[in-house]
């Protein structure tokens, strides 16, 4: 795939939680794969949402350790594979070698290392709410688009983010701190919260169609791992995932 190296951009000062995600690139590496609320509730149910990818370019925005960008390579996409963290970038190199073009870029910036209309697809995992503005990455996304490609994200949802942080005004859009158990310790994230209606109209105001919104139940093995955790979620969603095509 055509597409040049790139050393890395300065981060944006818009960027959120870069230092925490530093810090916690190995454990993503290392743990995260087999943790209930990635392997048996987000990667389904964004896998769900995908079509066949083989023989197509896709992006991997936002890539952390890289298991989404292994994935699409063993179903036969040529990839490019972002993040913003230099450590995460070296973890996903670890994990893909030389099979995938990886590159430290910050969504905040323009995506000028890829051509107009260059990628069939443009995966985002959980990425998305570290992005205050979503208005200059989702016309990024629609100008390296083929026409009729597919934008697949997943995202907090936002009765989630408003219910759990107890918020005062669901419509604003404001920095939430939170704080992640990890075998480091514990580890402080922040990412923006925002209503649908902000995430629905950034999609649509870009030249997006969405074909599908998902909130979707995790599978049974989470049910067996955590019982609890796996009840709440049959009742009170955690993340929101949605499928677009450029018009």
């Amino acid at each position: 795939m055509n597409c040049p190296h790139q050393d890395g951009p300065t981060i944006n000062k818009d960027s959120v939680s870069f230092n925490s995600y530093e810090e916690m690139a190995e454990y993503y590496f290392n743990y995260v794969d087999s943790k209930p609320f990635n392997a048996y509730y987000e990667r389904p149910a964004t896998i769900s949402l995908l079509s066949d990818v083989k023989g197509k370019k896709v992006l991997d925005a936002g890539c952390a350790a890289g298991w989404y960008t292994k994935r699409l390579l063993e179903k036969g996409a040529s990839v490019i594979a972002v993040d913003f963290s230099p450590k995460m970038v070296d973890m996903t190199k670890n994990r893909v070698g030389n099979e995938a073009v990886v590159i430290r870029a910050d969504l905040n910036e323009p995506l000028s290392f890829i051509k107009d209309e260059f990628l069939d697809v443009v995966l985002s995992s959980l990425t998305l709410h570290y992005l205050k503005n979503w208005d200059n990455v989702m016309s990024e996304f629609n100008r390296i688009l083929k026409r009729a490609g597919e934008l697949i994200f997943s995202v907090h949802h936002p009765f989630m983010d408003f219910t759990v942080f107890n918020r005062d005004n669901y419509f604003l859009t404001e920095l939430l701190d939170d704080e992640w158990d990890t075998n480091c310790g514990k580890v402080k994230v922040q990412f923006y919260r925002r209503p649908l209606s902000k995430i629905v109209s950034s999609v649509i105001d870009a030249g997006f169609i969405i074909e599908k919104l998902l909130e979707p139940m995790p599978i049974e093995q989470f049910k067996i791992d955590q019982p609890n955790t796996y009840d709440r979620l049959t009742k009170k969603p955690q993340f929101l995932f949605i499928k677009a095509r450029k018009q």
